[in-house]
């Protein structure tokens, strides 16, 4: 049975409804994150969908050096908190390393483990001490079955509040595949499972010094992998993509975004 997850007033897993995690790639500036999130809780409320904001403070594993990294952890975190207390939304974002715990929990409701540090111990361990929510992105290499020994980690430390997210597994050549046999196998570790579509349909350093995507995937995947019972969806945002400073090529237009979820709605009704 797939645990129940409270992150502030939104509820994860336990045969809820579908939750949905968003907001862009990455903090571009104040302006433009609270217009993000303004727009976004209009459309979850306007269809009954509870709404978790993400925007991350620091992209740190970027294909170039050159590549926009954000506006960094205090000067996001004041941003995020600014979002969180104007609009009484959740708010998640990555850390990356165990000096950004601390701060990070003081404003986050769920820390983001980054796929590519799913296996860092000492990071899960200093995450979970925190008592926040700790979402933990399977990692491009790791089989579903392998996020077992990641929960236990966690688990190990009396945090029982743990989500996992899948974002499909990297075969090199620049592409990222989902295997849908990940949602079943990865809830039977008793967490809520979200997938990521946004980032399942990223191709990493695929347009040589950045990444490219292709964004047109993102409903079919995303319907699929609500029709195979996940618990929430996570995507990332912007009102004009081909403008974003990180990850445009695969997030989804914030004008195309209502009438996706209201067919993501539709099939998790049915499903659940």
């Amino acid at each position: 049975m797939v645990r129940e997850i409270a992150v502030g007033g939104v509820r994860i897993g336990g045969g809820r409804p579908l939750a949905l995690v968003a907001g862009p790639c990455v903090i571009e500036n104040e302006s433009a994150t609270l217009r993000c999130a303004e727009r976004l809780m209009t459309i979850c409320n306007g269809i009954g969908m509870p709404l978790i904001f993400k925007a991350s403070y620091d992209k740190a594993n970027r294909t170039s050096v050159t590549a926009f990294r954000g506006p960094g952890i205090k000067e996001g975190l004041r941003i995020l908190l600014k979002v969180k207390e104007a609009l009484g939304v959740p708010v998640l974002s990555d850390i990356h390393s165990i000096e950004q715990v601390a701060p990070a929990a003081d404003v986050l409701d769920v820390l983001q483990i980054p796929a590519f540090l799913c296996r860092q111990t000492d990071l899960l361990i200093a995450a979970a001490k925190s008592g926040r929510v700790i979402n933990v992105k399977k990692g491009q290499f790791l089989a579903p079955w392998d996020m077992k020994n990641v929960v236990g980690k966690i688990l190990a430390c009396e945090n029982e509040n743990v989500i996992l997210t899948e974002r499909g597994a990297s075969f090199g050549y620049n592409n990222l595949v989902v295997d849908m046999r990940s949602f079943p196998i990865m809830r039977d570790t008793g967490c809520p499972v979200i997938f990521d579509a946004t980032h399942s349909v990223q191709l990493p350093g695929g347009a040589g010094t950045s990444s490219g995507g292709q964004r047109e995937y993102v409903e079919y995947l995303s319907r699929a992998a609500v029709a195979a019972g996940v618990d929430g969806i996570f995507l990332e945002v912007h009102e004009e993509p081909e403008q974003a400073l990180c990850d445009g090529p695969n997030s989804v237009r914030l004008d195309d975004l209502p009438m996706l979820l209201k067919k993501l709605k539709a099939i998790d009704q049915i499903v659940k």
